[in-house]
């Protein structure tokens, strides 16, 4: 619990970690065979959504069951006894990386409560703005947290209604959160999907031989053999069971907004995000970036993975030789990352290896899909350098990186993000590189064909370019109005 003392931040990370990484992915099934098998191979394709833990729960008509582990998907319920271990027709699942709450076992997902009604299992994809404010309250009121989640305060709201059906008090409880989230939950009769009313972060509704399954993306619907039917729209709930799929509206009616960084960077370039292909967004960034942007080289080369379909439409628009110049090995994990200099460069070298043959004596130019501290790119710029380039011009497919998310992005303070500090020109001599450009906002919103931004009503959540947030961070302020009560008491205190 945050005391009054402290200073609302992200996650500790590693510093020269320039990885932006999303918090969760979620999946649920009802009235499936072998529903935890399924949920599994439907977290195998959202495992690029969080790759530091994972879990499922499942009902078996009689009792829950839950497994939480960290690490990757395959790993945790690879296993030929995963149905023994797992048995049940219903489940869901949920892959983790940390933004609220800490690397710990105890806020692995999915979380479960019993309640006088029955059980219920929860899995949350997304970020309350409010998380700190309600966990104070309640542990006030006498409230036990057995973790440090936003997730576990969800449950304790669902657990305090005092309305008797489930779902009237899944809604009481969504009338007191705030922020970007995408829920799925089961209990002992019902699977249930909620998405935040502005639809920041993404839910699909799919089908699956007749049978409704959930998920963060439409590509862990294709890894199951599922049809997509639908987006859950920003607001809705819905409720299903042996009834069918029963569609709710527990909110006031707003405009939705969803993340344009989940094309940017988080979706797989498979996936359809409410109703663009993810990759042709991308592709269409890089074409927008070569008009905007354009110089003369002699290879467009992307920084894989998410810079190559935005490399290959530069390269596609502007007629020049797309070629794969940096090479990733796939089998690298987090694991190399080292507190020395020397070993954190080793371990940049055993990610991404040097393409020669189409380095050496050529203009490059660079397209990643965002830059956000510059350490990476400073790390590829000088590895394109010494293979031999004679020129290295680096763009980002996005706009510049200025803002903090607070829905479920671990994205670092405003200090921390070199274009918040310096300008194109600088950024260019802090890289090291002989050009530096970005997409403009408008070139983005292009790329997603929604025409010019609105400023005074922005089509999509964009604050990451902005500084435009589209809901209260009411922690935040918090946060901030007791650090500045501190500073003011201890300036009285020092001039005393």
């Amino acid at each position: 619990m945050t005391q009054p003392h402290e200073r609302w931040s992200p996650p500790v990370r590693d510093p020269l970690d320039d990885t932006l990484r999303l918090e969760c992915g979620v999946f649920g099934v009802f009235d499936t065979e072998e529903a935890a098998a399924v949920t599994a191979l439907g977290l195998h394709a959202l495992q690029h959504r969080g790759q530091e833990a994972c879990g499922i729960a499942c009902f078996d008509g009689q009792r829950f069951h839950t497994e939480r582990h960290m690490g990757h998907v395959g790993d945790a319920f690879g296993g030929g006894d995963l149905m023994e271990r797992l048995p049940g027709r219903s489940a869901i699942g949920h892959t983790r990386y940390s933004t609220a709450g800490g690397s710990f076992i105890r806020n692995v997902q999915p979380m479960f409560a019993d309640l006088q009604s029955g059980g219920i299992a929860l899995a949350h994809n997304g970020n309350l703005t409010n998380f700190l404010t309600l966990r104070e309250q309640l542990v006030a009121d006498g409230a036990i947290f057995q973790s440090t989640s936003d997730s576990e305060v969800i449950l304790h709201l669902v657990a305090r209604s005092r309305k008797d059906r489930i779902v009237d008090r899944f809604i009481d409880a969504l009338t007191m959160i705030e922020g970007g989230y995408a829920l799925v939950a089961v209990t002992n009769k019902k699977l249930i999907g909620v998405r935040d009313p502005l639809g920041i972060r993404p839910l699909v509704l799919g089908d699956l031989d007749g049978k409704a399954v959930l998920a963060s993306e439409t590509c862990a619907l294709d890894m199951i053999g599922a049809q997509f039917v639908r987006d859950i729209e920003h607001g809705e709930m819905v409720v299903i069971d042996a009834d069918g799929v029963t569609s709710l509206r527990p909110f006031p009616a707003r405009r939705a907004r969803p993340c344009i960084f989940e094309y940017v960077y988080f979706a797989r370039p498979d996936s359809v995000v409410n109703g663009k292909s993810v990759y042709e967004v991308r592709k269409r960034m890089g074409r927008r970036l070569a008009q905007e942007t354009g110089v003369e080289v002699d290879v467009v080369v992307p920084v894989p993975d998410s810079g190559v379909p935005a490399a290959l439409g530069y390269a596609q628009e502007a007629g020049l030789p797309y070629e794969l110049g940096i090479i990733r090995n796939h089998y690298v994990g987090r694991t190399f990352i080292q507190p020395t200099q020397g070993a954190r460069e080793a371990g940049v070298r055993m990610k991404l290896s040097p393409n020669r043959s189409v380095l050496a004596g050529k203009r490059v130019l660079l397209v990643d899909d965002s830059i956000v501290r510059g350490t990476n790119s400073m790390r590829v710029v000088r590895m394109v350098r010494e293979a031999g380039a004679t020129e290295v011009h680096l763009r980002s497919a996005s706009p510049p990186l200025k803002w903090p998310d607070f829905y479920g992005i671990d994205m670092p303070d405003r200090e921390k993000l070199l274009a918040a500090n310096h300008s194109v020109e600088e950024i260019a001599k802090i890289l090291n590189v002989d050009s530096m450009g970005y997409l403009s906002v408008d070139g983005l919103y292009w790329a997603m064909e929604a025409g010019e931004r609105d400023p005074a009503e922005p089509q999509f959540t964009d604050h990451y370019f902005t500084g435009d947030y589209p809901t209260r961070l009411l922690d935040r302020e918090i946060a901030e109005g007791r650090n500045e009560a501190v500073e003011r008491q201890l300036s009285f205190l020092v001039d005393a």
